[in-house]
């Protein structure tokens, strides 16, 4: 049962609310000012609080100041009660960040209505999905429902691609984001003399292309290459761009759910300009690793091209062997036959990652 909080000065409409609430099985804790209203906000943390604007002690605009930066209660929907209808006491609640507000006389369905619109937008903020396909099939299932998009999500599609396949290629038009199911997955960029730059190696669970979909050019920056057999979701563009403009909330928690790859490219560059080569062999292993990507427990590891690994960390092919024959040597590391990598030390890894 979702618990209301409602502060309200006036007896009759307190009462009057309290019971209408509680005909809809809310469970309703009233207040009769707004520092009693605090207080029990900060004691029952109810789901929801519905609170007058003008009244004695502390004031609406006061309660919802208190609140907000208490971090127990800063994220619970506030609802105003005002007899005041002119704009700028509109306006200054709603400036201050309240979720919504009701004049005085207010219909019931109107109450009834803000009240669930503001516990499914709580629901669906707080709410954590699993970072695999029906994690996002779930999240992009109800960011269709809370947006009230039908159309959202038909076109989806999850495609297997064979090793070496590419996904798209730098240039190409950027039409889709992209979800790895299954399998790694390398993004590279072409320099002027045919080389190529690592800029990542991504694994079940990561976004790839969601930066050439926000770019003005309308293409793809880097190219997407398979390097194990893989199992891929298909994102149209326009769907991207309706959970990321479409609406705030939705846009807030879709970004949080692609942004990740986007902080570790930028870890990356820094760690080019700055981290000597055998921190970067040492931290590019131990993401490998974090990704899935190295499995030490059945003595087996990712076989990735040496080339690759170098792009990845920046450096010369042959430096990157360099280091990892110094690693092996240095017992932090094994190469079996098959020329997989696999991880024997990972804190003395970790403590070379971070210079220590």
């Amino acid at each position: 049962m979702k618990k209301i909080l409602l502060i309200e000065d006036n007896q009759d409409v307190r009462e009057n609310t309290a019971d209408l609430l509680e005909l809809e099985n809310y469970n309703v804790i009233t207040a009769e000012n707004g520092k009693i209203g605090i207080e029990k906000a900060i004691e029952h943390l109810p789901d929801i609080i519905i609170c007058d604007i003008m009244m004695p002690e502390l004031d609406g605009y006061g309660v919802y100041e208190c609140l907000s930066i208490n971090p127990k209660t800063a994220n619970i929907p506030f609802i105003y009660l005002t007899a005041k209808s002119e704009k700028a006491d509109i306006r200054k609640g709603m400036n201050l960040g309240a979720d919504d507000y009701l004049i005085k006389p207010f219909e019931e369905e109107d109450l009834l209505d803000a009240i669930a619109c503001r516990l499914k937008k709580k629901e669906f903020i707080t709410k954590e999905f699993s970072n695999n396909i029906d994690g996002i099939s779930e999240f992009l299932n109800e960011a269709s429902e809370y947006l009230n998009l039908e159309e959202l999500s038909k076109e989806r599609t999850l495609k297997k691609y064979k090793n070496k396949e590419e996904i798209f290629r730098e240039g190409s038009t950027a039409l889709q984001l992209y979800f790895i199911k299954k399998g790694n997955v390398k993004t590279y960029r072409s320099t002027e003399s045919g080389k190529e730059f690592v800029m990542g190696l991504y694994g079940p669970g990561d976004f790839i292309g969601q930066l050439s979909l926000l770019a003005k050019t309308g293409t793809y920056v880097e190219t997407a290459s398979v390097l194990e057999d893989a199992e891929i979701l298909a994102i149209p563009k326009e769907e991207f761009t309706q959970l990321l403009y479409g609406n705030r909330d939705v846009s807030n928690k879709f970004f949080g759910m692609i942004s990740n790859n986007i902080i570790e490219l930028q870890e990356q560059l820094v760690d080019m300009a700055f981290a000597t080569v055998r921190q970067r062999t040492a931290k590019a292993l131990l993401e490998l690793d974090k990704k899935g990507m190295m499995k030490d427990d059945d003595h087996t590891g990712i076989s990735i091209p040496r080339e690759d690994f170098a792009g990845l960390i920046g450096t010369a092919t042959e430096t990157a062997i360099r280091m990892l024959t110094e690693f092996k040597n240095e017992g932090l590391i094994s190469v079996e036959t098959n020329r997989k990598l696999v991880l024997l030390d990972k804190n003395k890894l970790g403590q070379i990652a971070n210079n220590h």
